[in-house]
């Protein structure tokens, strides 16, 4: 991602004290977004003397009871009980941020959302009675407020990494609202869509992932969500292919993003 100054600042206006408490949350989600920063594997030893993980399950066992300067959140609200947690999070956390494509959206169990999930249930299991689910999987600001939220199906390290440094300084990292065609063009990558005739997602998708798929070739997946502002209408309406085939593209990491699932609805009713 691209960063653009100036950068928001708390709303205290201070930066963490020595050795803030970061905690590291996960609901419904595959850990990807998680294992994002364990991956960060030059940055991690700084960052451990800099920070205490109160809580990073996928990490360590160790637990540090809150209040937290920091929360990063991964994965989807799918249960009642996940919804209870999560305003316990925000209220225990004076900084909290989303990643990831199920925090940020919903994520690929969003598909839910557009069938009856307790058929599902019943289908599934031998005991129906016993699974606790919501009818929805829903982003983590459907339910508390969120500072600050990465997309992306996983998140892409340095931009991670860029949202840790500013918190401990007492900022918000503000990222480009550019779409990924913007990122084609400053990689120098040719249009698939234009070229090659590729249905691409491309030109209503947020920035991020420095056109990972247009750079080698492949139409854009939609992996880091619709922009802000965002004319999908016109964008399918210049895909080439078949209708259906168009349809099920908006039916993936982002299903459930107002722009994408009201493209991508009938899609969603054959994929569920």
């Amino acid at each position: 991602m691209n960063a653009l100054d100036p950068i928001d600042v708390f709303e205290n206006q201070r930066p963490f004290g020595s050795r803030p408490k970061v905690a590291v949350w996960k609901f419904a989600s595959c850990d990807g977004c998680q294992l994002t920063l364990l991956d960060c594997e030059r940055e991690l030893p700084a960052l451990g003397e800099a920070v205490t993980f109160a809580h990073f399950p996928e990490a360590s066992s160790a637990r540090v009871e809150g209040p937290y300067d920091l929360s990063i959140v991964e994965g989807s609200i799918t249960t009642a009980h996940d919804a209870a947690q999560i305003r316990r999070i925000r209220q225990s956390s004076r900084v909290l941020v989303a990643i990831g494509a199920c925090a940020t959206a919903g994520g690929i169990q969003a598909l839910r959302n557009f069938r009856n999930v307790r058929a599902f249930v019943e289908a599934v299991y031998a005991e129906p009675d016993y699974i606790d689910t919501l009818a929805a999987s829903t982003p983590i600001a459907d339910h508390v407020p969120v500072d600050l939220e990465l997309r992306g199906c996983p998140i892409a390290p340095d931009a991670l990494l860029r949202t840790l440094q500013s918190c401990l300084r007492g900022c918000l990292p503000r990222f480009a609202a550019d779409s990924v065609c913007m990122e084609c063009k400053r990689r120098g990558a040719v249009c698939v869509l234009v070229a090659r005739g590729e249905p691409c997602l491309g030109p209503v998708t947020h920035a991020g992932c420095g056109a990972l798929c247009p750079g080698v070739g492949r139409g854009c997946y939609g992996c880091y969500g619709p922009k802000a502002v965002v004319n999908a209408p016109a964008l399918r309406a210049h895909l080439p292919g078949e209708a259906r085939r168009i349809a099920r593209l908006w039916v993936n990491f982002n299903a459930a993003a107002e722009a994408f699932a009201r493209e991508g609805g009938d899609a969603a009713q054959d994929r569920g």
